[in-house]
């Protein structure tokens, strides 16, 4: 089934649930891999439609867990409201969520970045539930082993995903690099994080306001991995609509925005780790490269649907998926990745606050 074909469904099948005229529908221009969204008339709100989900669950669970994120950031008062979660049926097979519709521009960076960080910092900041509470959200026992887990998993994918040699050679020594990180007693904080906190996903509102709008990898972990995700090349250069490339010193100046904008505790306790934590969300970003473009090839009906984790190209349209790949290609490009691991390598840097071992 074609893009365009699969969105029309979507809306027939969001017209039925929710009582509205399809012509109240309006799908916003296909720019994620894992949802469509739909403006529904005036109302002020947005459906959220799943293609699959990212973290491998069934489409009930993965519903649950995305509405958990929506719902327990709602109190920094930086991201969409949530209204209704709409279950999965025989038309709406992940089901979807309707949230706020947010009235906002993307991120212009490198003006933005006080904003992102601010942003950042009061879903960081909010008071960590007790532990039989952070349920369904993501909650494991070490936060960054988990991580490193993830990222060996993805990068098992490196020797088919048609590598130079000088690139998995450098990611090969970075991950080595990261697995002695993890060999460390010592642990970052834990928070509510996003972990997907790239500059695609924030709107900025008429009052001045950085918006999260993606919510649906949420869980509790360490802050300096979205501090990461915010400001490393992979990210800023990643969506059209924010695309930057920073420099050290404006990543410098993202970081004491939002140690100045945490409580005293959060951000001593964070400060060591924004270099040793930018190295493995970086990793984390290069072998979802590498799965991506071998996951990519498959044809959706040929896949191992043991889950809905599903990189298929077939469920975006084909100037989504040319656009993904040419990023991931400029990502696993040797020059770009000498140039990205120059954050945590190179001694000179204004934002090596700490240094990676």
């Amino acid at each position: 089934m074609s893009a365009d074909a699969r969105i029309t469904g979507v809306c027939a099948a969001l017209a039925a649930r929710l009582g509205v005229p399809v012509a109240d529908l309006h799908p916003l221009p296909d720019t994620g891999l894992a949802h469509d969204h739909v403006r529904i008339g005036d109302s002020g709100t947005l459906a959220r439609v799943p293609k699959q989900s990212q973290l491998g669950l069934a489409a009930v669970e993965n519903l649950d867990y995305q509405a958990g994120c929506f719902a327990r950031a709602a109190a920094s008062d930086h991201t969409p409201g949530l209204h209704e979660k709409l279950p999965p049926d025989a038309q709406l097979p992940m089901g979807a969520l309707i949230v706020d519709l947010i009235d906002g521009r993307p991120l212009s960076l490198p003006g933005d970045l006080t904003a992102m960080a601010e942003c950042l910092a009061t879903i960081h900041a909010l008071p960590l539930p007790d532990v039989d509470d952070r349920a369904p959200l993501k909650n494991p026992v070490d936060p960054m082993a988990d991580t490193f887990m993830e990222i060996m998993t993805q990068a098992a994918y490196i020797a088919a995903a048609d590598l130079h040699p000088d690139a998995e050679s450098r990611i090969r020594e970075e991950l080595q690099a990261a697995g002695a990180t993890l060999a460390r007693k010592a642990r970052p904080p834990r928070t509510l994080i996003a972990f997907d906190a790239h500059p695609g996903n924030y709107l900025m509102t008429p009052d001045g306001r950085a918006v999260l709008v993606d919510l649906e990898k949420a869980r509790y972990g360490a802050a300096a991995f979205d501090l990461a995700h915010a400001t490393l090349y992979t990210s800023t250069t990643w969506d059209v609509g924010s695309h930057a490339v920073l420099d050290r010193a404006q990543v410098d100046t993202f970081h004491r925005a939002w140690l100045n904008a945490v409580p005293a505790e959060l951000a001593a306790a964070t400060e060591p780790w924004l270099l040793p934590l930018r190295r493995m969300m970086w990793l984390w970003s290069v072998t979802w490269c590498a799965k991506w473009r071998v996951e990519s090839r498959q044809a959706a009906a040929a896949a191992d649907r043991m889950s809905t984790e599903n990189w298929s190209a077939e469920l975006s349209t084909d100037t989504l998926v040319a656009h993904v790949a040419d990023r991931v290609a400029d990502y696993l490009d040797p020059e770009t990745i000498t140039r990205v691991r120059a954050d945590w390598r190179d001694e000179a840097s204004p934002s090596a606050i700490a240094r990676a071992g």
